[in-house]
């Protein structure tokens, strides 16, 4: 199928998406799908009918509806880490009647759920205190990767839909190994009334561990009390290791669970989501939820032609594969989707970014894209002459909620904020036109000037909720999830473990000792690092 797909290729990958619309009324008809809250349209790809039936035996063929049952039958398909990849387990709804892996699963995530929303409800009612006896009105989570990129960006994503009781909570989020996001912080607020949550599934994170001490060192410095209620009044932990977190200091009523089969680029639904369901109270949490298991439940039950997740992983093999386009941009277009493009940095090339096989070998194409990019108002001025006129094809995702400042939610700027709106839903729709057609898109008196040109043919696709809300931002997150998978199925790697990264974070451990006290290790290691090392070490003595 490999084959025929480049005959394919090499036989309308001339073709222009004007020439495509050109005459076809009915195309955008054809090709867009709707699920729950979600329109998705993939007119604007460089592709036809017969791309498509072509996409799908290639699912077929790569056994696609096998691996999803594997990925729902809790088998080991981490095969690497030798684990199951059951981050879909965590929004299963608690009367569900479908079988799981394990009998006590469902029955300890919901043990789990409850726990966080006593915690929140503790917090939303002014009930933790500090040792000093003040209410907590600061929650500063540490963590990173996984456990800062996936609630960072749903938190700022749903700040329209903070809870009542929230109001009167700040929640914050440090990540940073250099310490200049806690140093910030810490200026700002007061220890009196600070609560840090330490997120971290192995709780080893060495970025994290030393923003928690420093957390620490800060409010006992502060703070006329023993360790013990220190740590007791203002710290909680999120962690799959138990205990590491108790000889942290942390105490067993203050801990939150995960396990070792929640990714941490997954894992948002867990306990790590604390810092959401305190914006958003925990009936918001559990609509997230909700939102992501609707979209769990057409991915594994829909059939390919109509299954969004699907349709959007082939599409991305397509231009990737066959039309050799290898770097793809995230535009929302809404403010509050701003970490959108850099959660999916990493969801997907942390994911899918992969040079061998399950099985060992060598991948034989290219497998996942470059991914970047920004809030599309704000894109337009910065790289969109590179979409526009440069010379690197792109492919884009266009995201953008339908309705915004309804009834009820800032009324008192209602009149003017609905225009802005508009503003933003119709620069969407342009670009992607512009993008599209090119000057087939212009007026026919438009300048002809070769500078001024457009050549158009940018393959992208819009993506438009009918509101961001909690329900559509799960059934968005867990829609590129799906994603993932299935194009890790085409490509036939793992996408759940990150080797990649592991060894970075050893050398450094190495580096970090020879920065330190210069001599352990200069044996072994490069010329240049030999030379940063040495400049860094005079610099610091005041030598140069």
């Amino acid at each position: 199928m490999w084959k025929k797909l480049h005959k394919h290729a090499e036989e309308i990958g001339a073709r222009h998406l004007h020439e495509l619309f050109s005459g076809d009324e009915q195309r955008f008809e054809r090709l867009h799908r709707r699920t729950g809250p979600l329109l998705y349209d993939f007119s604007r790809q460089r592709l036809t009918g017969e791309t498509l039936e072509l996409l799908f035996r290639l699912a077929d063929e790569r056994e696609l509806g096998d691996w999803i049952e594997r990925l729902y039958s809790g088998e080991r398909i981490n095969s690497t880490e030798d684990r199951a990849a059951m981050h879909w387990a965590l929004r299963m709804p608690d009367d569900s009647v479908e079988p799981v892996a394990g009998q006590t699963l469902l029955a300890d995530v919901q043990a789990q759920l409850e726990r966080m929303e006593r915690i929140v409800a503790q917090l939303h009612a002014g009930q933790w205190r500090g040792c000093t006896g003040e209410v907590i009105r600061d929650v500063v989570n540490i963590g990173v990767g996984g456990s800062d990129l996936g609630p960072l960006m749903i938190s700022r994503a749903l700040e329209d839909h903070r809870a009542p009781d929230a109001r009167e909570l700040s929640v914050h989020f440090v990540s940073s190994m250099d310490g200049s996001q806690v140093s910030h912080l810490l200026h700002r607020l007061r220890p009196e009334t600070t609560l840090f949550v330490i997120s971290s599934k192995s709780f080893t994170t060495v970025d994290t561990l030393y923003n928690a001490a420093t957390a620490h060192s800060w409010l006992s410095r502060a703070m006329d009390s023993d360790d013990s209620a220190v740590l007791r009044c203002h710290f909680l932990g999120v962690s799959a290791q138990p205990e590491r977190m108790s000889r942290w200091g942390i105490r067993p009523e203050n801990q939150l669970r995960l396990w070792d089969w929640v990714g941490g680029r997954y894992s948002v639904w867990s306990a790590i989501g604390l810092p959401v369901a305190l914006i958003t109270g925990m009936e918001g949490f559990r609509e997230l939820l909700a939102g992501a298991w609707s979209m769990d439940r057409h991915f594994r039950t829909t059939p390919w032609r109509d299954n969004i997740p699907v349709l959007m992983a082939l599409i991305g093999v397509w231009n990737t594969n066959f039309l050799d386009i290898n770097a793809h941009a995230i535009l929302p277009y809404d403010g509050r989707l701003k970490y959108l493009p850099a959660f999916l940095e990493q969801l997907e090339m942390e994911s899918n970014g992969k040079s061998v096989t399950r099985d060992g070998r060598p991948v034989e194409s290219r497998t996942c894209p470059i991914i970047w990019g920004d809030v599309g108002p704000n894109a337009q001025h910065a790289f969109y002459q590179l979409l526009h006129q440069g010379t690197e094809p792109v492919t884009c995702d266009f995201i953008a909620p339908v309705l915004r400042y309804r009834e009820g939610r800032h009324d008192a700027a209602q009149q003017e904020l609905l225009p802005q709106h508009d503003l933003a839903l119709a620069n969407c729709l342009a670009q992607s036109r512009l993008l599209a057609l090119g000057e087939k898109a212009l007026p026919e008196t438009a300048p002809t000037d070769l500078f001024r040109r457009y050549h158009g043919n940018q393959p992208s696709a819009t993506i438009l909720l009918d509101e961001l809300n909690p329900y559509s931002m799960g059934a968005l997150v867990a829609l590129y999830e799906h994603k993932v998978f299935t194009q890790s199925v085409i490509w036939g790697i793992n996408p759940f473990d990150q080797w990649g990264v592991e060894m970075g974070k050893e050398i450094a451990r190495s580096t970090l000792d020879m920065i330190r006290d210069g001599g352990q290790g200069r044996e072994q290691v490069d010329g240049a690092t030999l030379g940063l090392v040495d400049f860094i070490r005079r610099q610091r003595k005041g030598e140069e």
